[in-house]
């Protein structure tokens, strides 16, 4: 069943949330994972160099990447989350490569792709159940 844009903005919420107290970042590799259009198997074999781009084992059309892209970038903003760019190589033997997600391999969209949106390091702390310090306060 194919979700509206509605019904899959409701979605990716859901997912975005259960994520960052999952995980405490949301990528967008999960965020595929999570609303089913990308599989384990699919994406470790990507990971293994098996495909040359991970766009070609996602199972919905560019737009609704396109889509998903934006929608998590907005609600990652609106969250004031800190972005942070991460390296995706590749695994097995031999020599560790860059992995691509783009058919097209532009830098820009190469970017967007493995961009992370993090908690800011005060909710980590906080989720943690660490105490914290008073500002200003010394250790003996």
């Amino acid at each position: 069943m194919s979700l509206n844009r509605n019904e899959l903005r409701k979605k990716i919420k859901v997912v975005c949330s259960a994520l960052l107290t999952e995980k405490g970042y949301i990528s967008f590799v999960d965020i595929f994972m999570k609303l089913d259009y990308l599989s384990v198997d699919e994406y470790e074999a990507w990971r293994m160099k098996k495909h040359p781009c991970l766009e070609q084992v996602i199972h919905i059309n560019l737009s609704k990447i396109s889509f998903i892209m934006k929608e998590v970038r907005t609600l990652s903003r609106a969250g004031k989350l800190i972005e942070s760019n991460t390296a995706y190589m590749s695994w097995g033997k031999g020599k560790k490569i860059p992995l691509r997600f783009s058919k097209s391999g532009k830098p820009a969209i190469e970017k967007l792709y493995s961009t992370h949106f993090l908690k800011r390091e005060t909710e980590r702390n906080r989720n943690c159940g660490r105490p914290r310090r008073p500002s200003g306060a010394t250790s003996r």
